[in-house]
């Protein structure tokens, strides 16, 4: 059974921190550098709602959300600048 997957590109992470506060149980912010910080890379059920939301608003593109689908996988990333 295939399941959503996150995963992340922190060289083009902004820090801007739209996906801590839109999904703070599957992203977080490196106290250091405050870029993102992958929690879960296979979000519960629960929370894929809020990741996928998440993904449209990074301002930056650096997060990917793949789903399952009927023929396979589908890519979510915002587009690029």
């Amino acid at each position: 059974m295939s399941t959503t997957r996150l995963s992340i590109d922190r060289g083009r992470c902004i820090g801007a921190g739209m996906c801590v506060m839109t999904a703070p149980d599957v992203f977080d912010q490196d106290a250091e550098d405050g870029l993102v910080v992958l929690l879960r890379a296979e979000p519960a059920a629960a929370h894929v709602t809020a990741a996928r939301m998440a993904t449209g608003m990074c301002p930056s593109g650096a997060i990917t959300l793949s789903e399952p689908d009927t023929g396979g996988s589908a890519e979510l990333r915002p587009p690029s600048g």
